[in-house]
């Protein structure tokens, strides 16, 4: 076999790994959610907030989402006493959307679960594994940062 055809079974291999992975951390994912009544949407919502204050239309071009779908959004995580919307201090035209103290505990919470599922997983790496499995992973992930589509 041609080193041409041994790379493209590679990245086959590779493709149909990440996607298979993925299936698996969105379904656990959305399970460890249920436990905190947040949806996927609203949890990429609240780190997108963590960092820092958006508007509404800020949020939902970061989540690719349509003006009335993030208005929806927004609502439903306001009512929940996950965020706040205040007006802002430069421009009083401007809303802004900030995360609430309980928001913050929720990712706190969420993050901590998800930990403790891949703690569970990675126990089952052998030692001398887990130090080249980490350092894979940062490779791929600073490969794939840099062709990110903003």
């Amino acid at each position: 076999m041609s080193s041409g055809a041994e790379f493209d079974r590679f990245v086959a291999e590779v493709e149909n790994s990440l996607r298979m992975v993925n299936i698996i951390v969105r379904k656990r994912g959305r399970q460890i959610l249920a436990d905190f009544e947040v949806t996927p949407p609203q949890l990429d919502a609240l780190n997108f907030l963590n960092r820092q204050s958006l508007t509404m239309g800020e949020l939902g071009q970061k989540m690719h989402l349509a003006c009335s779908t993030a208005t929806d959004l927004i609502d439903r995580m306001e009512r929940n006493g996950l965020i706040v919307r205040e007006r802002d201090t430069q421009d009083r035209r401007v809303i802004r959307l900030y995360i609430t103290d309980r928001g913050r505990e929720i990712i706190s919470q969420v993050v901590e679960a998800r930990k403790r599922y891949l703690a569970e997983v990675l126990a089952n790496v052998p030692p001398e594994q887990r130090q080249a499995l980490k350092h894979s992973l940062s490779i791929l992930y600073d490969l794939m940062k840099g062709q990110e589509v903003r």
